[in-house]
Parts: C-alpha cells; structure tokens; sequence
C-alpha cells in the first residue's frame, strides 16, 4: 500500500473552491450583445431578463399610478414603440410598451422589453419624433442588455469580495433581495451614450428626425430647472427621468452629432401637428382617480377630501403619498391609513404612529367635524441636526385615519407653524355634488395669432407664479424665442 502526505478536501472546502472558479470563471467570461458591444452579463441570462420583467411589471405599474386611462393614449404609444422595436436588434422580443398615469416627467425600462412612457412626459414632448427619441432610447437599453451588464458587475463585484459568503447561499439572497426599483438605477455614462446612439439609429429607421432626441433633451434640462425654482431647490431631489438618466451638457452635443450622421437621406417625419392634436385634452397635473394639483390646493374627488399648502409649497402625487416640498428644505407629507387606528384619534397618534418619538404637545381637536389629534416632536436628520415635527391625525371612521407629518429646520419651525397649522385645519370631506365639480387642468393646444408673445398667451394660464417660464417649457421655447404666428401651441386650462 502506498501512503501519501496528501489531504483529502473537505466537502465544504471544496464547495467554496468550485464556487470561487465558477465566480471566476463567469467574471472573465464576456459576451457580444445584441447591439453589438462586448460586455459582463455573467449573471443574467436572456431568460432570466424576462422573468425578472414579468415579475416586476405588475409592481412598477402600480409604483407610478396605473396605465393611463386613455385607450387612445395607451395604443397610440405601444403603436410607436413596436414600430421602433421592429427596427431593433431584438424584433423577435415581446415587446410591452405602457404609459403610466403619472404626471412625473419619466421613461425607463425593465429587462426582458418592458418600456414605460408617463402621462407627464407626454405633455412634455412636442412631436412624435421627440416621443419616438424617448422610447427608441428606452428599448436601446433592453437591446444592448445594460441591466443585466449593471446586475452582473454589481454581483460579481460581490462574489469577489465574499466567495466564501456565497458557497453558504449569501449570493441567492443578494439577488432575491435586487428589487424592482433598483433595476430602474442610474446607468452608467457609456450605457447612456449607447443607449442615445442605438435610440437614433431606431428612428432614422423609422424615417423620424432623430434631431428630436436632442430637441426632448432641452425640454427635459429646461423642465428641470422650471421644477427647482417651482420648489425652491438648488438641484432636483425628486424621482424623475433625470435620476435615472443623468443630465449632461456633453449628451446634448453628442446626441446631436449622432444625429447629424444618422440623418436619412430623403425627408424626415416630426409629426408635431399630429403628436400635439393626440395629446389634445391630455390630464395635466393628476387626474379624477388618484387626485390632481391645482396650484396649493390638492383634491382627491374619488376619495372626497381636499387640502391647501401654504405660499411657497409646492406639491407632488403618487400613488401613496402627497407631498410637498417648501423654502429651507421644509416639507409636508400626507397620507391615509387603515392599519391599527382603533380606539381614539389621540391613542391612535401617540401609540401607534408616532410611538417612540418624545412627543410634546399633544391635543385633540376637531377638523371640520372629524376627531383629530395633534402633537409635536424633534427629530434628528441623516448627516446631522435635528428638525421640528407637527403631526396631525385625523379620523374618517373607525378604519380610516388621513395623517398630515410637517417637517420645518428649527430655524424655520416657528415661522411655518401657524401655516402648517392651517393647511391641517383646512383639510375637508367634500360632498358628492362638490366633488363632482372638481376638474384637473388639461393640455388644451392655441393657434399663435399675429401679434401675440409668450407673455401674453401664458398670461390666461391658471398658475400663480411662474406663468410664462411654465408655457415655455412646455413648448421646448428657449429664452428669448417667441412662438411663430399660426403655429399650435400648447397651454394649460381647465
């Protein structure tokens, strides 16, 4: 018998030895995508792209308000968008183009050729070839598989640093735990400049001037600032198409230069007067179920309430929550809920939804009839400091209890009080009739007639401030360009 100094592996030496080659061996393995660039998509296979997109579908849609009520809206778009992926590198995918009813600026798409368009950036757009720019954008990053190239390096990067975390299972939770919003982060500069190249191609396909990708870009920087200045920010904080698709001076010159190469031989469609007279009437601000924005006033009339901000607040739906952000970062939050609002409106405040936090004034009052509860607070913020705090719960019935959180620094907490104080005191359950009355604002189009400026067009429009920066953007018109006389513009009314 012959005898040898050599060990026999334990089974879980082994098991982390061949995790740490296949990790490896996955990680220096690249692939040529379906546009036609080598890229690490390791970790998520074609297959697993569409079963991530089906999965994730149903969420996102919910995430950002439903689909758009509008059937015309709804086939107009999926028209376009399988027009455009039929000129992509994938014809053969099952294409699912969906306009959210969400009136935030925003466009993204899910792995496996899920695209979303929202009813807010339709106002935006200006033209069909401007739209098409957007979403020939949006399948450019399905086609050339960037969030299985950002999934699989944000994975292997893991495997790198804890191989050993993996042979025990760490590797299957981290991917069971990459949830829906995080396939909608932030590319990265090349995905972004491939994506802009890939979404020209599509439309000089299509025959639509791919000038349209740089004109929507404008519109997008323009709207951006229009919404800082709305809110009182120095920079956008909120989700919108600029947190997925950073804005770049640089993006705007390539995309034009790009553009330029890819311009078709014979003529281009822009398709501004067909676009405009489709989105003709097109909900501006929110709508009737999911409660609308005009001016500070936020009216729900599905679910009969309505409530005023003070000066200086403006305001932001989604489907959980209304917000609205003021002066020195100042913020009011409002939402309803049903979960464990038995017994009073005072307990309901202080055990339940404000529990832990050293409370301070607490009281019960009466909102317009209903019960109510109120109390303050001082709370500590990320990075440091600490901020005063008014919560305000008021009571439905039994199940339903609507809650107002005012967030103010504690230099600006003794100055909005008496506002915030209002704006919860104001809170009001409409009447059926009354709620009947309420109308969202909507994109309605004006024929520029000789003579007339954008001051004096935007001048009609139902805002308190910013009228004419407002009609401007909305019309993609730099500064100091006046619109033509007899072109159709767009405006804002009831």
């Amino acid at each position: 018998m012959i005898r040898t100094n050599r060990r026999t592996p334990s089974p879980g030496r082994f098991l982390r030895a061949s995790v740490a080659a296949l990790a490896f061996a996955a990680l220096a393995s690249c692939e040529t995508n379906p546009a036609g660039r080598s890229a690490f998509t390791g970790f998520m296979s074609s297959s697993e792209e569409l079963r991530i997109g089906q999965q994730q579908h149903p969420l996102i849609t919910a995430e950002f308000g439903g689909e758009h009520e509008d059937q015309k809206i709804r086939g107009y778009a999926d028209a376009l968008g399988q027009k455009l992926a039929a000129a992509s590198e994938r014809p053969d995918l099952k294409w699912t183009f969906t306009v959210l009813n969400s009136d935030i600026v925003n466009a993204f798409a899910l792995p496996g050729g899920f695209i979303y368009v929202t009813s807010g950036l339709l106002a935006l757009a200006n033209s069909e070839a401007e739209l098409a720019g957007v979403i020939g954008h949006e399948i450019g990053h399905v086609t050339a598989r960037h969030t299985a190239e950002r999934y699989s390096q944000t994975v292997g990067a893991q495997v790198l640093l804890g191989v050993l975390g993996a042979a025990t299972g760490g590797l299957s939770q981290g991917i069971a735990d990459y949830g829906a919003m995080a396939f909608l982060a932030s590319y990265s500069r090349d995905q972004e400049s491939e994506a802009d190249t890939l979404g020209i191609r599509y439309i000089a396909k299509r025959g639509y001037d791919p000038m349209g990708v740089s004109s929507f870009m404008n519109s997008l920087e323009m709207n951006s600032q229009l919404e800082d200045k709305l809110s009182g920010r120095s920079g956008s904080d909120r989700y919108s198409l600029l947190a997925t698709h950073p804005r770049a001076a640089k993006r705007v010159i390539d995309s034009a230069a790009e553009a330029r190469r890819q311009m078709p031989a014979g003529p281009v469609e822009i398709g501004a007067t067909s676009y405009l007279h489709r989105i003709d009437g097109l909900y501006y601000g929110g709508d009737r179920d999911n409660g609308f924005v005009r001016n500070r006033e936020f009216v729900h009339p599905k679910l009969r309430f309505r409530f005023e901000v003070p000066p200086n607040f403006r305001l932001f739906n989604s489907p959980t929550q209304v917000s609205a952000i003021g002066p020195d970062k100042a913020r009011i939050l409002f939402d309803m809920t049903t979960k464990d609002t038995a017994g009073s409106t005072q307990n309901y405040l202080t055990r339940v939804w404000a529990r832990g936090l050293n409370l301070r004034e607490v009281e019960t009052l009466t909102v317009n009839g209903l019960e109510a509860a109120s109390a303050s607070a001082r709370a500590s913020v990320q990075g440091g400091g600490a901020v005063e705090l008014l919560l305000v719960a008021i009571r439905l019935d039994k199940r339903i209890v609507y809650r107002f959180l005012f967030v103010a620094s504690s230099a600006q907490a003794q100055s909005l009080r008496e506002g915030f104080r209002q704006t919860a005191q104001g809170f009001k359950i409409m009447t059926e009739a009354e709620a009947t009355k309420q109308v969202p604002y909507r994109i309605r189009l004006h024929q520029v007639r000789a003579g007339e400026t954008a001051e004096k067009i935007a001048v009609a429009m139902p805002f308190d401030d910013y009228k004419v920066e407002r009609f401007m953007t909305l019309n993609g018109l730099r500064a100091g360009e006046q619109p033509k006389t007899g072109a159709l513009v767009k405006i804002v009314d009831d």
